[in-house]
């Protein structure tokens, strides 16, 4: 056979184009000038335009169907579901049966959805009446041979209501309590407030002037103190409240408050002897000093501020539109009596020299 009658490399003799049709290649045939797969199929095409038309058409009237609605005010369904969703639930009132610091009457039917007043209501008062969270001892006062476990709670500032940070440790502490409770040990978990004396004396100060428009000087030294006194009798017991919903198992007992009679005179006594064992003593330091409060702060109290030069600032104590400077660093020399020698000082704070 010679080379001209040689038949094409041709995959097969049959191929199917893109629209399915078969084109038919015969041996030796030339190639297609159009490639198989763009052999338009208008029928198709066809077809599938008026269906896209006929959907539009369908989303047109459905739309000015809704538009014509929301101009009449709505259809009937849409009001009654924004009925039903506005309509305020009435939520029936916890009624408790069981007499104060009693056992919970458990004989009454069961409430169809969870309602957390109604669970919780009576058992608090009843724990407390039957001692449950005193230490359980010996007939002399013995540990239990298992052992104990005392817990004195970190006790709140009485500078207002306790926030979730509180619920958290006390919601752990108290798991760890009960569950050594239940292992037969001794247990005692000890809880109370803090007078916080800085922080909330800053606090009162600010409610005072927000409400009175008056300073701690306006008031003096006796009347301002019973004024902070008022503060801690109303959120101490607050907070108190706020524990025992939390339900923490406190010997309440033994609550204490950091300004009692008894701590004052262990705090004095402590620091006495930690003077005298040379533990803590008096020394040159640099402090934080408060101007607004004229006192020292401690480290925690202080909130740092970087700055890369020289920056105005509203100074606590002082009008909102008079600014102080700070973040300059200010050279100074003190001139040697007799000699022509200088020794400079750098500060930030020159106005304290």
């Amino acid at each position: 056979m010679s080379s001209e009658n040689k038949p094409q490399a041709i995959a097969s003799d049959n191929a199917a184009d893109s629209s399915g049709s078969v084109v038919s290649l015969s041996a030796g045939a030339p190639a297609p000038e159009t490639p198989l797969s763009s052999v338009p199929n208008s029928k198709n095409k066809e077809k599938n335009e008026a269906k896209r038309l006929e959907k539009m058409e369908k989303f047109r009237k459905k739309q000015a169907a809704q538009n014509q609605q929301k101009a009449a005010g709505g259809s009937q369904k849409e009001k009654e579901v924004k009925a039903a969703v506005t309509k305020p639930k009435t939520k029936a009132a916890v009624t408790v049966t069981t007499p104060k610091g009693e056992k919970k009457d458990m004989s009454q039917p069961m409430a169809e959805s969870y309602d957390p007043a109604a669970v919780e209501a009576s058992w608090y008062e009843w724990w407390e009446k039957q001692k449950f969270f005193e230490p359980k001892t010996g007939p002399n006062g013995e540990i239990s041979p298992k052992g104990k476990f005392v817990i004195t709670a970190p006790p709140p500032n009485v500078t207002g209501r306790l926030h979730i940070g509180h619920a958290l440790f006390v919601a752990i502490q108290d798991s760890l309590v009960r569950w050594n409770r239940m292992r037969g040990l001794t247990t005692l978990f000890v809880g109370g407030t803090d007078h916080a004396g800085i922080s909330t004396q800053t606090v009162v100060e600010k409610q005072v002037w927000k409400f009175e428009k008056k300073t701690r000087h306006d008031y003096g030294r006796e009347a301002f103190v019973n004024k902070i006194w008022e503060w801690k009798n109303e959120y101490g017991h607050t907070i108190l409240h706020q524990m025992k919903r939390l339900g923490t198992s406190f010997d309440w007992s033994r609550e204490r408050f950091t300004l009692d009679e008894t701590l004052t005179r262990a705090t004095r006594e402590t620091f006495v002897r930690l003077f005298d064992d040379g533990i803590i003593y008096r020394s040159n330091r640099l402090v934080n000093w408060c101007h607004a409060m004229n006192t020292t702060l401690s480290n925690l109290e202080v909130k740092e501020k970087e700055l890369t030069g020289r920056t105005l600032l509203n100074v606590p104590g002082y009008p909102s539109e008079e600014k102080f400077e700070f973040g300059v660093l200010v050279h100074f020399a003190y001139e040697v009596e007799d000699s022509d020698e200088r020794i400079i000082v750098a500060t930030t704070r020159v106005e304290t020299m």
